[in-house]
């Protein structure tokens, strides 16, 4: 058990007694959307985990402690702190936790701590990935190397259009990181659900992608699964206007010198705004349907 660590009674229980457990990060809810509405989507999500037969875990840092399972109050205090709140990559979780702040986990911090705490699924609306440009800037999430080496699968609607998705699929290949595509042989890109790249292999249960990853780390192969779960179909935007969005968005981002850790929410954000909100909809919906997945992926382990 790991002194940094708190899980949640109801999370402890469930993973002590082996029923399934999805683990939620919290970007999404101190940078993702304002207050309210952040409060209310993440415990929906978790609500959607619990109709789904799953036990929620909601990860993120609270005054310093690694939390795995957050009560309603700590989902409130992050959301209302919003932006604020650090954003916390594997890098920034010894400064947070060491300066007793509260951090919102990305991809690749909700993984660290999942892991911690015994709990191998995690749903999440889309993997950070290579960045257009990244010939120059070498500007590569750190989401890729986690899924490299951290025994957590995560149920994504792919990577964001925002960033270079060939590239990303590379990366992900030459690190060994399988991608599977849940009833697809295309690579959905968060808001829509076809790009022009594949995934790796097309699985069409839950039971069979359980099967999947328990032949993965049962072989000692390290690492973990990237499931990738397209936008449904009500939900998903048309291809052009958000490719549209997404190229006078990242014209922005150069003219403004925006790079980093901003670049992403400043994208998403300036996405949203040029989408009339319509991203942010179908942001939302995407997690629900990649919670729902989880669960059931959760429960087939």
């Amino acid at each position: 058990m790991n002194q940094f660590l708190d899980i949640h009674p109801e999370v402890a229980e469930a993973i002590a007694s082996g029923k399934p457990v999805v683990a939620l990060e919290s970007t999404i809810i101190s940078h993702g959307m304002p207050w309210p509405q952040n409060a209310e989507t993440a415990k929906k999500v978790e609500q959607v985990i619990r109709d789904n037969g799953a036990i929620p875990a909601t990860i993120a840092i609270i005054n310093g402690r690694l939390k795995a399972g957050l009560s309603s109050d700590e989902i409130d205090t992050l959301a209302k702190a919003g932006l604020s709140v650090t954003k916390c990559s594997r890098r920034d979780l010894p400064f947070v936790v060491a300066q007793k702040q509260h951090g919102a986990t990305t991809v690749a911090a909700t993984m660290i701590i999942a892991a911690m705490a015994g709990i191998r699924v995690f749903a999440t609306g889309g993997i950070g990935g290579v960045h257009r440009g990244a010939q120059q800037t070498f500007d590569i999430s750190a989401d890729l190397q986690e899924l490299a080496k951290t025994n957590v699968a995560v149920v994504c609607a792919g990577a964001k259009s925002i960033l270079d998705l060939a590239l990303t699929r590379e990366y992900l290949e030459t690190q060994g990181v399988p991608v599977l595509g849940y009833k697809t042989d295309v690579l959905p890109a968060f808001y829509t659900r076809e790009s022009d790249h594949t995934v790796d292999y097309n699985m069409t249960s839950a039971k069979d992608i359980a099967q999947f990853i328990s032949a993965k780390w049962g072989m000692q192969l390290h690492g973990g699964t990237v499931i990738a779960n397209p936008i449904p179909e009500e939900f998903a935007m048309d291809k052009e206007s958000i490719d549209s969005a997404i190229n006078q968005a990242l014209a922005e981002m150069e003219e403004q010198g925006v790079g980093g850790k901003e670049s992403t929410p400043f994208l998403l954000a300036r996405v949203a705004e040029l989408t009339g909100g319509n991203s942010l909809s179908s942001n939302i919906q995407l997690v629900f349907n990649n919670a729902r997945l989880a669960a059931e992926i959760a429960t087939a382990l």
